[in-house]
């Protein structure tokens, strides 16, 4: 496998770079460069195999910096990413400074920001100043899922490489070269994934996210009774809680452990007055990342059910494309006849709400009895008679193509959306 053969689906992109990246490219290199796409297409792998390309003295020596840029040990590459849910402004004006220092060992610094859609309004000024008057030899890399949730003014100093969904067979190729696994699971994997290239890894390497996401069409598939929907509700963030629980108790415990050794601390000892203020900012810390983790788990959840109303609707209309969630097949056909297209883009156009709710920081628990009781009286209507009025005739398989979640949330393309921004990094 070459150096960009784990970038999967982005030919032009990695052509882009490529010729970037060359000494006789040297004239195409922007001082910054905003890379974005929808999640899981491997914008973050691609800037930091970018970063990698820019610092290596030559081309036979990209893969050792890769790994060093991969393990956060190359003096000339700083990457600023975030497990909060915002990006802090101190974090921005400690990387703005660094970037004004002359490279070590390469011919540029570079500066990754994997979430730069994380940074609120007041942070971003920070960074455009930057922008605005770059050191020479220093290289800013922003990635991004689109173009507008950065402001105007920053996208306006940045050369743009939009990334696509790579295809189901691309994903699931990687999979079964990369990480040896077995093909028919490589495929169902990166089916059931969307084409998320980290979520499909998660997939077809952890049963037990194979079998919460099941349960979740289990449960999406079977409520009929407002009593069984605030219980799927409570159940489903039972589960991404304890998703999310084991994702960072082990990171605090370590976090915390190494705290206390720098502050010179055994474990299990009495904390000085003039030492609790850092040891209070890091469980703070820990509490945000702990809430990003939540919310991250529930958009995973809302997108597996876009999924399943995508389907749907798919079924409805005969449109001859593959299901996402094929085991759940004959179910998904008996539901889609009873509810009609309407009704499935209205239930699909509900997850979209959920999702803008979510974002906008509403309690999850509350995220998810709002939608499940809608869903249930999508469920009572469909019994109603006519209650399939919209049907194949009324209705074009057009109107399926897909388009990044996250934007106006028009019911048909809410239904079409296969991509999402689960918080699994690719």
């Amino acid at each position: 496998m070459d150096f960009w053969g784990e970038i999967v689906g982005q030919g032009a992109a990695v052509a882009a770079l490529e010729r970037a990246a060359s000494p006789e490219g040297e004239r195409e290199l922007a001082h910054a460069w905003l890379i974005t796409g929808p999640p899981g297409s491997g914008r973050s792998n691609l800037a930091l195999r970018f970063a990698a390309a820019l610092v290596a003295r030559a081309p036979e020596d990209r893969e050792q910096a890769y790994a060093q840029v991969q393990a956060r040990a190359h003096p000339d590459v700083a990457l600023l990413t975030t497990q909060k849910v915002m990006i802090g402004i101190d974090d921005v004006r400690d990387i703005v400074t660094t970037a004004h220092y002359a490279p070590a060992t390469g011919r540029y610094r570079v500066i990754v920001i994997e979430d730069a859609d994380r940074m609120p309004a007041r942070t971003s000024n920070v960074l455009l100043k930057a922008l605005e008057e770059p050191p020479e030899r220093t290289v800013w890399l922003l990635c991004a899922p689109s173009e507008a949730d950065l402001l105007p003014t920053i996208r306006s100093r940045a050369r743009s490489l939009r990334l696509v969904t790579p295809t189901a067979a691309e994903v699931a190729r990687l999979l079964h070269e990369r990480d040896g696994v077995p093909l028919d699971a490589a495929e169902r994997a990166a089916r059931l994934a969307q084409s998320h290239i980290g979520m499909a890894r998660r997939l077809a390497g952890e049963p037990a996210a194979l079998e919460r996401r099941e349960r979740t069409m289990e449960l999406a598939l079977g409520v009929e009774t407002l009593g069984e929907a605030m219980g799927a509700a409570a159940e489903l963030l039972k589960v991404a809680q304890a998703d999310a629980d084991a994702y960072t108790e082990q990171l605090d415990a370590s976090e915390r452990e190494d705290a206390l050794r720098h502050l010179g601390l055994a474990p299990g000892a009495a904390i000085p007055p003039q030492l609790r203020a850092q040891i209070r900012a890091l469980e703070e810390d820990q509490k945000r990342r702990a809430t990003r983790s939540l919310r991250d788990g529930i958009d995973r959840i809302l997108t597996d059910l876009l999924s399943l109303y995508r389907d749907m609707l798919l079924s409805v209309l005969q449109a001859g494309l593959e299901l996402v969630n094929l085991e759940q097949g004959e179910r998904i056909a008996r539901l889609a006849e009873a509810w009609g297209a309407e009704r499935v883009m209205s239930a699909a156009a509900a997850v979209e709400r959920a999702r803008e709710r979510l974002h906008r920081n509403v309690t999850p628990g509350l995220v998810l009895e709002a939608l499940f009781s809608e869903l249930v009286a999508r469920q009572l209507d469909a019994r109603q008679p006519g209650a399939g009025q919209l049907g194949a005739g009324q209705l074009g398989a057009g109107q399926l193509g897909a388009r990044p979640i996250g934007g106006p949330a028009s019911a048909a393309g809410a239904a079409a959306s296969a991509g999402a921004r689960p918080g699994v990094r690719s």
